[in-house]
C-alpha cells in the first residue's frame, strides 16, 4: 500500500512540475491550490503509515494464537489416527479411545439384533404349545393302597401354512414323555381312572423317561368347488395322513375331551368301547397312536350352523406299530352336525360307525374282528353351562363289555365370579358282555392255573366323577377330582372303589 501511495505522490509532483515548467501554457499557476493538494496527500501518507504500523502490531500479537491452533490441529489428527487404528481391530482394548469402544458396542448390538431378526423370520408362522400335567391318586377298597403319582409332558409344533393356489397345507408334530401308570393296575375295571397316565412300559424301564414321537401328520385343506373363488367358498375338503391320534379327529366333545383339564376317567374322555384299559377297540398302538389316512368334508352354507362327514383308515394290531403289513385295519366314519338351540347357543351332535379287524379282547394276546357304533353330543344350554352325553354298542367275540352310556355337564365359574374355573360332573355305565360273564371266572390265558379275574361278572359297571378346575393364573391350574366305581368290571361282590386325586397342569 505504501508503494502505491508513493507512486501516486510521485505522479502528483510530476504533474506540478509540468505545470510550472517553461513549456507549459501561459496560464498563471495557482500556488495556494498546489499547497492544499500537497498537504492533503501528506496527510493521507501519514494515515497510511499509522494503519500499516497497527497492522504490523496485530500480526505480531496473532502469531501465538496461530501456534495454538496449529497444535490443536495436530492433536485432532493424532486422535483421528488412533480412532482409525482402533476401528481396524475387532477386539476392544482399554487403551483405545472411548469413541471406538462405543462404536464397536453399537455395532455388536446391531449384529445381535440382525441375528435375532433372522431367527424370528425363521420361526415366524410356527405354532408351538407345551404342557405338563401331573396327577396324584389314591384308591380305597383295593388290596394295595397308597398314593401314586404320574406325569405327562407334551410338546406340539405346527408348521406355517403353505398356500399352493387355493390349497392350504401344513405339518403337525407331537412329542410326548411321561412316567407312572397310576392306580389302574390296582383293581380290574373298564373305566380307566387316569387317562393322563403314560409310560413306555416294557419297551423302556419305568425309571427312564424317554421321549416318543407320538404324532407326525400332514394336512391339506381344499376349498370347494375346485377352481372356485376361495373367499366365497362355504365347503371344504380336508385330507390327513401320517401317524395320528384317531381321537383328534373322531368322537370330539366340548365338555369331555381333554383329560388334562376336564374329566380324568377315560370313559368320560372318549367312547368307552373305543378307549378302555382292558381292550380298546380303537386302531392304535399301545400308546394310542396309529398310522392312517383321513378325509373329511365340511359344509357351512348355513353358517353358523354346519355339518361334516369324515372317514379314516388306521393301522390295527401289529400294523399299528409298523411291525406287520397294513392289513385288517381299523375303519371309522363320522357324521356331525352343529345346530343352534337354546336361544342360539351352539351344540354338536355326532354319529360314528366303526370296525376293527384286529381288535384286542379280554384274552391276552388275542385279536378278533369287532364292530360297533357310537353317539355323542355337547350342547350349551346357558352361557356357562354345557351338557354332554355318549352312548355306544359293539359286536364281536370276547368283548369285555358291549354297551356303554355316559351323561354329564360342565358348569363355568361365571356363576360365582370365577370365569376361568369350572365344575364337571358325569355318570356312566358299561354292560358286561355275554362272553365276559361266561369266562371271567374260568379263563386262564397265561396258563398258571389261576383264573385271570377270579370272579363271575354280571350286569353293569357304574361310575361317577366330580372335579373342580381351579384357575390359579394364566398358565397354571389345579383340579381336585373324586371318582366312584360300583361293581367294577361287573363284579357285584367287590366293594365300591373311591378314588381321590389332585391334578396340576402347566400349559404354554
Amino acid at each position: 500500500m505504501r508503494a502505491r501511495m508513493k507512486g501516486r505522490l510521485a505522479a502528483t509532483i510530476a504533474t506540478l512540475a509540468f505545470a510550472v515548467s517553461p513549456a507549459a501554457p501561459a496560464a498563471e499557476p495557482n500556488v495556494s491550490e498546489l499547497v492544499t493538494e500537497l498537504k492533503r496527500l501528506a496527510d493521507r501518507v501519514e494515515k497510511l503509515e499509522r494503519l500499516n504500523a497497527a497492522l504490523a502490531r496485530q500480526l505480531a500479537t496473532s502469531a501465538p494464537a496461530d501456534k495454538a491452533l496449529e497444535a490443536r490441529v495436530k492433536e485432532l489428527e493424532a486422535y483421528k489416527a488412533s480412532v482409525e487404528a482402533g476401528l481396524a481391530s475387532e477386539s476392544v482394548s482399554e487403551k483405545e479411545p472411548e469413541l471406538t469402544a462405543r462404536l464397536k458396542a453399537v455395532e455388536n448390538t446391531a449384529l445381535d439384533m440382525q441375528k435375532q431378526a433372522k431367527v424370528v423370520d425363521a420361526i415366524e408362522g410356527f405354532e408351538i404349545g407345551a404342557s405338563l400335567v401331573s396327577v396324584a391318586q389314591r384308591a380305597s377298597s383295593v388290596d394295595e393302597r397308597g398314593t401314586l403319582l404320574n406325569y405327562r409332558a407334551d410338546l406340539i409344533v405346527t408348521t406355517p401354512t403353505i398356500e399352493t393356489g387355493s390349497v392350504e397345507s401344513k405339518l403337525f408334530a407331537h412329542l410326548r414323555a411321561g412316567q407312572g401308570a397310576g392306580v389302574a393296575d390296582r383293581f380290574t375295571s373298564f373305566v380307566g381312572p387316569n387317562a393322563t397316565a403314560f409310560q413306555l412300559g416294557a419297551v423302556v424301564p419305568p425309571d427312564n423317561s424317554a421321549v416318543l414321537l407320538a404324532e407326525f401328520w400332514y394336512q391339506a385343506d381344499i376349498p370347494l368347488p375346485l377352481g372356485g373363488f376361495k373367499p366365497n367358498s362355504r365347503e371344504k375338503l380336508t385330507v390327513n395322513f401320517g401317524k395320528m391320534d384317531p381321537f383328534a379327529f373322531f368322537d370330539q366333545n366340548r365338555a369331555a375331551n381333554d383329560e388334562t383339564r376336564q374329566f380324568l376317567a377315560s370313559m368320560f374322555v372318549h367312547n368307552a368301547l373305543l378307549d378302555n384299559p382292558i381292550a380298546a377297540n380303537v386302531g392304535a398302538d399301545g400308546f394310542g397312536f396309529s398310522p392312517g389316512f383321513r378325509v373329511a368334508y365340511a359344509n357351512e352354507h348355513a353358517r353358523p350352523e354346519r355339518y361334516a362327514l369324515s372317514a379314516a383308515v388306521f393301522g390295527a394290531g401289529e400294523s399299528a406299530n409298523f411291525t406287520q403289513p397294513f392289513k385288517s385295519p381299523f375303519v371309522i366314519g363320522q357324521a356331525e352336525v352343529e345346530k343352534r338351540f337354546f336361544a342360539g347357543l351352539p351344540g354338536t351332535y355326532r354319529f360314528q360307525l366303526w370296525r376293527n379287524g384286529q381288535a384286542p379282547t379280554f384274552v391276552a394276546a388275542e385279536t378278533r374282528a369287532h364292530s360297533g357304533f357310537g353317539l355323542g353330543f355337547d350342547q350349551k344350554v346357558d352361557d356357562a353351562l354345557t351338557v354332554f352325553g355318549r352312548a355306544g354298542a359293539a359286536w364281536g367275540t370276547n368283548l369285555p363289555f358291549d354297551r356303554t352310556a355316559s351323561l354329564g355337564l360342565e358348569i363355568g365359574g361365571d356363576y360365582w365370579d370365577r370365569g376361568a374355573d369350572a365344575i364337571g360332573f358325569a355318570l356312566g355305565a358299561n354292560r358286561t358282555s355275554g362272553d365276559f360273564r361266561t369266562s371271567s371266572a374260568t379263563v386262564d390265558a397265561d396258563g398258571d392255573g389261576i383264573p385271570d379275574y377270579g370272579f363271575a361278572a354280571q350286569g353293569w359297571e357304574y361310575a361317577a366323577e366330580l372335579y373342580y378346575r381351579f384357575h390359579l393364573h394364566q398358565r397354571f391350574e389345579l383340579s381336585p377330582d373324586v371318582q366312584y366305581i360300583r361293581n367294577p368290571a361287573g363284579n357285584r361282590d367287590a366293594r365300591p372303589v373311591t378314588i381321590v386325586g389332585l391334578r396340576a397342569l402347566l400349559n404354554y
